[in-house]
């Protein structure tokens, strides 16, 4: 059920102290202040006047009432209103990322004689300290770092030919012959050297290169000349061979 006001001037349900227009079916936006009382009457009439006041002021407070009602009513004729709520945006919770593997070292620092060696795709440090001085390894690779005496007179190129037989006497026992591949002057970790390189075949198995390049004593470092031996299994159980150009060109000072 819904009641009907007339059009006409009413106190302003949001703003009582002003009038403001009903059309009828809405409010407008048509506002304004009553109007003023008219001048005050004979004081025998004291007392009409204020009971016209209050019913007046009685008169005023029904009739907000009816409209207020019927706006009420109005508004229950249709669809349910409902209220315009600000969304709840969710806190994201922290995730915890769990630290991944630390990065493998590119590089292996030999404190013993001096030097700094690339570590290529593949290598790693040995895990273990040998006899023999291997300092990395791969799958059918191995290199080996030691310094030997150096007398007066004493050339790199008279050290790697002496100790590129050792290398592979220790690295592939049985060897029924050997090839030079390389033998030349070289010039590693800032150093004058020497490097010699064979090819050896076993009575067993698919022999193997060896390479010893040896560097002239650095000065200030410790006293000998380095040699860094090399040991490759052939075929393709072994490194590449282009694996002992990269290590040997590689090779730094410490102090670098």
């Amino acid at each position: 059920m819904s009641r009907t006001l007339p059009p006409g001037r009413y106190p302003d349900p949001d703003a009582p102290l002003l009038e403001r227009r009903w059309d009828g079916t809405a409010w407008t936006d048509h506002r304004r202040a009553p109007e003023a009382p008219g001048p005050p009457r004979a004081a025998g009439r004291t007392a009409v006047r204020a009971r016209a006041v209050a019913l007046t002021a009685c008169g005023t407070v029904l009739v907000a009432a009816i409209v207020s009602g019927a706006l009420a009513l109005a508004r229950g004729d249709g669809d349910d209103v409902v209220a315009d709520t600000a969304p709840t945006v969710a806190s994201p919770t922290p995730t915890t990322v769990p630290p991944g593997p630390a990065p493998a070292p590119s590089r292996l620092d030999d404190e013993l004689d001096g030097i700094s060696l690339p570590l290529p795709d593949g290598w790693g440090p040995s895990p273990y300290v040998t006899p023999d001085h291997v300092v990395m390894t791969t799958d059918g690779g191995r290199v080996f770092t030691r310094t030997l005496p150096a007398g007066p007179g004493t050339t790199p190129a008279a050290l790697a030919r002496r100790d590129v037989p050792q290398a592979a006497d220790t690295s592939y026992g049985g060897i029924r012959s050997h090839r030079v591949v390389r033998s030349e002057r070289v010039a590693v970790a800032g150093r004058a050297g020497y490097l010699v390189r064979w090819r050896v075949k076993t009575a067993q198995g698919t022999g193997g290169y060896v390479q010893s390049p040896a560097l002239t004593p650095d000065r200030g470092g410790p006293p000998g000349a380095v040699v860094v031996r090399f040991a490759f299994d052939a075929g393709p159980d072994g490194p590449p061979l282009a694996d002992m150009d990269r290590i040997t060109g590689g090779i730094l000072p410490m102090d670098r």
